[in-house]
């Protein structure tokens, strides 16, 4: 848990949420803060599986994978290529097509080249092609006259998309079966701040959308996982224009460590189908192996 990404309080969060459902199923837990030490901590404590509660830059982009790999030791989510794979949103965009899953416009363009002038016809949203939690994420409304400026946190290089409008839908994946449909309501883009702080989103779960469309999305976040090659839990986002029905349902994303903090999705909607939080944890902690 923790790290050094941008992700770090979330992680932590997320860390000692799962710990204490751990407990409470019964397991033996160790709290580990990874820093840059963190190759020699697990092999001192030798766990039997570690559970990977980390967000965002080397916590879900195949490095830490790699590394417990390396140690031989047994660990939860997805493996070295999957993490690699899906954290990089134009190569993900790439294996979804390949699936024959809809997606939207994009392209990676230099910063400097995105402040300077519109790249691609607004509306669009400019973010990072290889982070989560919505760090960094710009929308340019159809009325904007000018490039957006970007802040500091934004790469070099970023990622611009195309803007669906309509409601934001997401999915969890739990090994070989896809859960409910969540729906997320903000006042506005669902952005870091309404992810994470209290109040800053609401979420209907299961959502109140046509069955046709519920099947659709939890299809398509099947296949994106598998597509991926991912393990254990994910979780795939959508945009939906309902004006278009089926045709204006597109993936976003797929997140291979989705949150785990009181506020989280992916066990909102382990809890609508009768699994508690602790029974959700020692299931991700007995689907562990290396070699993922």
């Amino acid at each position: 848990m923790g790290g050094a990404s941008a992700e770090r309080e979330v992680s932590l969060v997320s860390g000692r949420e799962c710990a204490a459902a751990l407990r409470e199923a019964g397991y033996q837990v160790v709290e580990v803060d990874a820093g840059r030490d963190l190759a020699a901590r697990l092999a001192a404590i030798s766990p039997d599986v570690c559970f990977n509660a980390l967000h965002g830059r080397w916590g879900e982009d195949g490095c830490v994978q790699g590394m417990l790999e390396w140690l031989g030791l047994s660990y939860t989510h997805s493996g070295v290529l999957a993490s690699a794979l899906a954290m990089d949103k134009t190569r993900a965009k790439a294996a979804y097509r390949a699936a024959g899953l809809p997606v939207v416009e994009s392209l990676l363009a230099p910063k400097a080249e995105v402040m300077a002038r519109h790249v691609m016809a607004p509306p669009y949203v400019v973010k990072p092609n290889a982070e989560g939690s919505s760090v960094g994420v710009y929308i340019v409304d159809r009325e904007a006259n000018s490039p957006p400026h970007l802040g500091p946190e934004m790469p070099d290089e970023v990622m611009v998309e195309q803007y669906v409008p309509g409601r934001e839908l997401t999915v969890s994946v739990l090994g070989d079966r896809a859960l409910c449909v969540t729906e997320i309501h903000t006042t506005g883009w669902y952005d870091y701040h309404a992810k994470y702080a209290p109040g800053g989103s609401t979420h209907t779960c299961p959502a109140a959308i046509p069955e046709a469309i519920s099947e659709a999305a939890r299809d398509y976040a099947l296949r994106a996982h598998r597509a991926l090659g991912c393990r254990g839990l994910s979780r795939s986002d959508f945009r939906w224009d309902d004006s278009r029905g089926l045709a204006g349902l597109f993936i976003l994303e797929t997140n291979t460590q989705p949150g785990m903090t009181p506020t989280s999705l992916s066990p909102e909607q382990a809890a609508a189908e009768a699994m508690s939080f602790a029974d959700l944890c020692a299931w991700i902690v007995e689907d562990a192996s290396c070699g993922r």
